[in-house]
C-alpha cells in the first residue's frame, strides 16, 4: 500500500468515481467526492466511515471553475493540501453526427474537455506550490479510436490526452501524470443516451463490460507507485474483447 494521500475524486457518485473512492478509502487514503447528486455522495461518504476510512464531500459541477476551485480549496481546508487529483466525471451522450444533437455535443465538451481542464487549473498552482502532486484523468479507449456515434465523445477523449500528454511533457519530476482509458465498463453513461439507435446499439456494444472497480483498481496502481515512477498511462479492457 502506498503513502497515505489526500485525494479528491470527480464525477464520484456513482459508476469508476464511486468504486474509485471506495479502492483508495480502503488503501488508507483521504478521500474527498464531489458530484451534483450529494445525495448519492453522502450515502457513500457514510458507507466509507463505517468501514474505517477517511471521506468528505462536497457538490461539484465541474463545467463551472469556481465549483471546481472550490472543491480543491475544500481538500486543503479539510486536509492541509491535495495530493491527487482524479479527474473522473464524464458524460456519453452518443448520436450520429448527421442528428445534430448540438446540445449534446456542447455538453460533452464541456463536462469531458473543460471539466478536465478546470480540474488542472484548479489543482496545479496547489500542486506546484507543495512541492508535487498527481494528476490522474480517466479517459476511454474513445481516446484511441473513433466509432459511428462516438465521433464528439472519442474527440473529447483524444482531447484530455493529449493534455494530459502536454502536461507531462512541461513538468518535472515532481509532478505525476497519469491517463486512465478503460474499455466497455458498467456504468451509468449509457443511461443518458438520448438517441434510441445509438441507445440500442451501446446496450449490445456493452454485453461484455468491465466492473468499474477494476478500473478503480488500475488508478490505485498508478497512485501506489514510488515518487521516481511516473505511470503515464494504462489501457484497461475487457478480456477477450476488442472494445
Amino acid at each position: 500500500m502506498s503513502e497515505p494521500r489526500v485525494v479528491a475524486i470527480t464525477g464520484a457518485s456513482s459508476g469508476i468515481g464511486e468504486a474509485t473512492a471506495r479502492r483508495l478509502a480502503a488503501d488508507g487514503h483521504r478521500v474527498l467526492l464531489g458530484a451534483r447528486r450529494t445525495d448519492r455522495l453522502a450515502a457513500l461518504t457514510a458507507d466509507i466511515t463505517a468501514a474505517g476510512g477517511t471521506a468528505g464531500f462536497r457538490p461539484l459541477d465541474v463545467t463551472d471553475p469556481l465549483s471546481v476551485q472550490e472543491f480543491v480549496a475544500a481538500a486543503r481546508e479539510l486536509h492541509g493540501r491535495l495530493d491527487v487529483l482524479v479527474n473522473n466525471a464524464g458524460v456519453m451522450p452518443l448520436s450520429p453526427l448527421h442528428a445534430l444533437r448540438t446540445d449534446e455535443w456542447d455538453r460533452m465538451i464541456d463536462v469531458n474537455l473543460r471539466g478536465v481542464l478546470h480540474g488542472f487549473a484548479a489543482a496545479l498552482p496547489v500542486m506546484a506550490a507543495q512541492g508535487g502532486g498527481h494528476l490522474i484523468t480517466v479517459a476511454s479507449v474513445g481516446a484511441h479510436e473513433v466509432v459511428p456515434t462516438a465521433a464528439v465523445y472519442c474527440a473529447t477523449k483524444f482531447a484530455v490526452r493529449a493534455l494530459s500528454e502536454g502536461l507531462r511533457q512541461e513538468s518535472d519530476g515532481a509532478l505525476r501524470v497519469t491517463v486512465v482509458s478503460p474499455g466497455v465498463t458498467t456504468s451509468e453513461l449509457a443511461d443518458h443516451i438520448g438517441d434510441p439507435d445509438a441507445r440500442e446499439a451501446m446496450r449490445a456494444y456493452r454485453a461484455v463490460a468491465l466492473p468499474a472497480e477494476a478500473v478503480a483498481d488500475a488508478i490505485a496502481y498508478a497512485l501506489a507507485q514510488p515518487p521516481h515512477v511516473d505511470v503515464n498511462e494504462i489501457v484497461v479492457r475487457p478480456a477477450g474483447s476488442a472494445q
